[in-house]
This record gives structure tokens, sequence and C-alpha cells, in this order.
């Protein structure tokens, strides 16, 4: 059986010079072979693809993983490791450098001496940045349940309510409708704790005449969803209003003029430069958007730093802010795919500025 996303992993180790990967990222793990237990190594060479694991899943691997040859490791899995080098006449190793912890790579040393370790970065991620069309439709599925989900709180949103009661809800909403969990830790940050970009669901009671912007997702079928809406509950002042239309003209201009072709860094510029000309540029202190997929932080990003050009297949998010601490702050985010003429968006859920209560 031929496994595609192998035959792309072998073509980038050989533009490496590498002759074997090792690899022990199981995110990355799962994304090669489709092996989806909580251990196990894959070992990857021009002509072999090994999938090193414990008695647990001798079962449930060759199932999930039939272009892979299953191999039950050794109470240490680097001495089997060794075994199939030596016996595949492999002498330099590439090794994931950014998911390896020093005690690991000092142990591999000891027991492969005679060959040359070769740490590497992210030749598996370069390959995750481009989703092909079977991950785009589970992510626009993943997406589709965080609209449901928006749809399903704001409809039982009001004052007296906890934050972390309105976070629980969304939990078993999405769980309910057959999410695994929820992306990340739930953001719903309710009056003065809007300001925080990151303001997790906390204690704080729901109170009139204030925003509250809920950031959440569904990790559905290995792949995640990323959406954000800031509500407001009672009646809105003139800077409510204000610092909201702002962020949204930021957030559709950019929905509108991102195309592939543009770095990340051109990418940014579209909302930033709309909310610097308000006033507003050192109210927006992080990117514009990040790659999403596996991981709810992926490559590529959107951001004044990024330099790699955006490619049909890559999938980002758009979620420009205004955050005024002591007042209160707004998100507005939506998943986009890059296409071969612009985007296409797989949130849904409305964006006009929303009052409840």
């Amino acid at each position: 059986m031929v496994n595609k996303r192998v035959t792309r992993l072998r073509e980038s180790l050989s533009e490496r010079g590498l002759e074997a990967l090792f690899i022990t990222n199981a995110v990355n793990r799962r994304y090669i072979s489709g092996f989806t237990g909580s251990s196990g190594y894959l070992l990857i060479t021009a002509t072999n693809s090994w999938l090193l694991t414990d008695f647990r899943y001798m079962s449930q691997a060759p199932a999930q993983a039939p272009a892979f040859d299953v191999i039950e490791h050794a109470a240490k899995p680097i001495e089997t490791v060794k075994e199939l080098l030596a016996n595949a006449g492999i002498k330099r190793l590439g090794f994931e450098q950014d998911a390896v912890v020093f005690s690991d790579y000092s142990n591999w040393s000891e027991a492969l001496q005679g060959i040359e370790l070769v740490p590497v970065s992210s030749v598996v991620e370069e390959l995750r940045m481009i989703k092909d069309d079977s991950e785009i439709a589970i992510m626009q599925d993943a997406a589709k349940l965080a609209d449901e989900t928006l749809a399903h709180i704001t409809g039982l949103l009001k004052p007296g309510m906890r934050e972390s009661d309105i976070a629980l809800e969304m939990e078993v909403f999405m769980r309910s409708r057959g999410a695994t969990s929820s992306s990340f830790d739930t953001i719903v940050a309710s009056g003065e704790r809007s300001a925080l970009p990151h303001g997790v669901a906390s204690a704080r009671i729901l109170q009139d005449n204030e925003f509250v912007k809920l950031d959440f997702g569904a990790y559905y079928e290995g792949y995640c969803s990323d959406l954000t809406r800031t509500v407001f509950i009672g009646t809105p002042t003139a800077k409510h209003r204000e610092i909201y239309e702002i962020v949204l003209e930021a957030q559709m201009h950019a929905l509108s003029e991102i195309k592939p072709g543009m770095t990340g860094r051109e990418a940014d510029a579209l909302t930033r430069d709309i909310i610097t000309r308000y006033g507003y540029g050192d109210r927006f202190g992080h990117g514009t958007g990040h790659g999403l997929g596996m991981e709810i932080h992926e490559a590529p990003r959107l951001s004044k730093l990024s330099d790699t050009i955006l490619t049909p297949g890559m999938t980002v998010t758009v979620e420009p802010g205004i955050y005024l601490p002591g007042f209160g702050g707004v998100r507005i985010e939506d998943d986009v795919v890059i296409t071969d003429n612009g985007i296409k968006i797989l949130t849904s859920s409305p964006k006009e500025f929303m009052l409840l209560g």
C-alpha cells in the first residue's frame, strides 16, 4: 500500500541528504501513519516504513497504519531502532530536534554509536502546512461544530452566569456532537477581563453592560477549529461600539484581500494598518493569525515577523483585536483556507455587533 505522505516525506529527506528519520512527535506520527495510540515511534528510510509500539497496540496499529511494518519494540525502544538501522545499513539518522529532550539524545548517542545523529527541524511540519482535500473536509466539519456551539451558547448568555460554567456548557455541547474535546482551554472573558487576549474562563460573574469574548474550538477527528466572537450584554457605550467596528473593519478587509503569494507579514499588515490608523495600534499586540490543523497553533504565522509565502492548502486564522485594560476588548476570528485565487472561509458565524440580555 502506498502512503502519499510517506512518499512526500522521503522526497524531503532526500533533499536534505538524510538516509532515515526517527519520528517521536506524537502529532507528526499520527499525520504520517494514521496511528492514534498514546505510544509509538516511526522510522522512515528510503525503502522501509516502520511503526514501533508496545504490546498494548499490536492489534490497533496494523489496522490504523496498513502501509507500515508494525514492530513491538524492546523495553528500550532505541535498542529496536539500533537493530533496524544495522540491518538496513543506515549510518546517518535524522531526529526531530524540537521534540527531543537532552536526556533522550544522550541515551541515543550512547546506544547508537557509529551512527551519526542529525538534528532536523520542521520536516513533517512543513508537509502538514499544506492540507489535502480530506483534511479540509474534516476542518470544515470542526468549524461547523464551533459555529453551532456559538449559536447554542449565545442563546443562553445572561447576567449572573459564571464564565467557567459557560465554558463547561460549551465543552459539553461540542463533545455531545462528536468532538473529542475542545481545541484548547476555552476563553470566556467578560467585562474588564475581555481586555485579556487569553483570558481563560474564570469564576467571574457576567454583569450588565459589558463585553463577553468567546474564543474556543472543537477538536474533531484529529483536527482543530478556532472561533472568536465578542458579544455584548446590555446597552453599549459609544466607545464599545467604536472599538468593535474598528476590529470588524480590519478583519473584513483582511478576509477580502488575503491571497496566495502574499507573505505572512503582508497579511498581518492588512489588519494592523487599519487598527493603527484609528489610533489603537499599541492595543493590538499579537499577530493577525496563525496556522491551524492537527494542532491549534501551527505554521504559518500571519505576523510582523513572518516571511512565509501563503500557498493554496494552508489553513490559517484571521483574528485582529483591540484590548483596553480596565475597559474591555474585542477580537473577531475566522478559520480560512488559502485557495488558488484567495480564501475559503470555513467558519460562518455572524459578525454584526450582537447585543444580548
